[in-house]
């Protein structure tokens, strides 16, 4: 898996079957231990990790005593409720010992639909990374409605595999691959090693069985691996179930590797050029000069705002001649960019009232 190896920042998802005993409801421990061996092994060689985990859902219905088979609304959140701070605590104290601090961060599918929440979520996740912190993301079970879930962990693996830039994406699943047909009624489907590009065919292939405890079937997965490698991040489906699953993947285990067709970078400097402007941000000559020097346009260098945008919008960058130089996600709205334009970040706070990000367009979400 030299895709794995050479990766700088890896998100692993983690099915609830592979956690929590199917007939107990208890959390496997040991299992748990190892995977956590392994995440502090990668980033012993330098490595970001996110962890994705199921889990509060299936730990919670074991300590209420409910039964297995299809919850309610009300008892999957009563159920998440309570299992997701042993979910927390499993985590925290499996890393700790191994010298990782742990976060927990609980999302729901607005936190990626609205730009200010993906804003939001982005920048907290990373400064957990840049902090050393081990994030454990899960779907805010305890809160989501139909309407604003992801409903499954593959997805919103693949969703926070975006948000960071990751670049691989590990599923651990029951199954240690991506079959033709499904493996444990059809005995001529067939593995496939790797994965370049996931046509109508490979769609149709996808089952969309799932085990008692998780809800994820193929079809999810390969929907996974479809936001994943379109943003520039490779994704690999194998079996986790055994000891130390990375390592094992690692040592050749048997799997699936859906390759990305670009970088993370490149995939979200197009994402955001192809967006619509809501608004412009003129240019002195030396805040050009920065800008293509790799820096990012803080308010300081900005002499006019035009349009009206929120935060998270896509604004046009322009220099003092109106050339068009790229464009950018904002991270103020347009009343707050004309009340700090031309001014130092130290006084953002000062004139707004409150604290605010030193950049006006952080470097990482501009495409110029």
């Amino acid at each position: 898996m030299a895709a794995l190896s050479d990766a700088k920042r890896i998100v692993v998802k983690i099915g609830s079957a592979l956690l929590v005993d199917a007939d107990t409801g208890a959390l496997k421990a040991d299992w748990l231990g190892s995977l956590c061996a392994d995440v502090a092994s990668f980033k012993a060689s330098g490595a970001d990790v996110v962890l994705v985990s199921s889990g509060s859902i299936a730990l919670g219905r074991g300590v209420l005593s409910l039964p297995l088979g299809t919850l309610s609304l009300e008892q999957s959140q009563a159920a998440a409720a309570v299992g997701q701070i042993r979910l927390a605590r499993a985590y925290e104290e499996a890393l700790t010992p191994l010298g990782a601090t742990t976060a927990q961060v609980l999302v729901t599918l607005e936190d990626s639909a609205d730009r200010r929440r993906y804003l939001n979520s982005r920048a907290t996740l990373e400064t957990l990374l840049s902090l050393d912190v081990v994030p454990i993301v899960n779907e805010n079970d305890t809160v989501a409605t139909d309407e604003i879930r992801f409903g499954d962990n593959d997805r919103l693996a693949a969703q926070v595999a975006v948000t960071i830039g990751a670049d691989h994406l590990v599923l651990l699943s029951d199954v240690d691959g991506f079959y033709s047909g499904n493996p444990k009624t059809d005995p001529s489907a067939k593995r496939y090693d790797v994965i370049t590009q996931i046509t109508p065919e490979i769609e149709a292939m996808a089952g969309d069985a799932g085990t008692g405890l998780s809800k994820g079937g193929m079809k999810t997965k390969v929907m996974a691996a479809k936001t994943a490698t379109g943003a520039g991040c490779d994704m690999t489906i194998t079996e986790g179930s055994r000891l130390n699953p990375l390592t094992t993947l690692m040592n050749g285990a048997p799997s699936t590797l859906f390759t990305a067709r670009t970088t993370p970078k490149a995939a979200r400097k197009h994402w955001i050029a192809s967006m619509k402007p809501q608004g412009i941000l003129v240019l002195d000559q030396g805040a050009v000069v920065a800008l293509q020097s790799g820096r990012s346009l803080l308010s300081a260098g900005v002499t006019d705002v035009v349009g009206s945008f929120h935060r998270g919008d896509p604004v046009d960058i322009q220099g003092p001649d109106g050339t068009h130089l790229g464009a950018g996600l904002v991270g103020y709205t347009a009343d707050e960019a004309r009340a700090i334009k031309g001014q130092r970040s130290d006084q953002i706070e000062p004139i707004l009232g409150h604290p605010g990000r030193a950049a006006l367009i952080h470097r990482d979400d501009m495409s110029l």
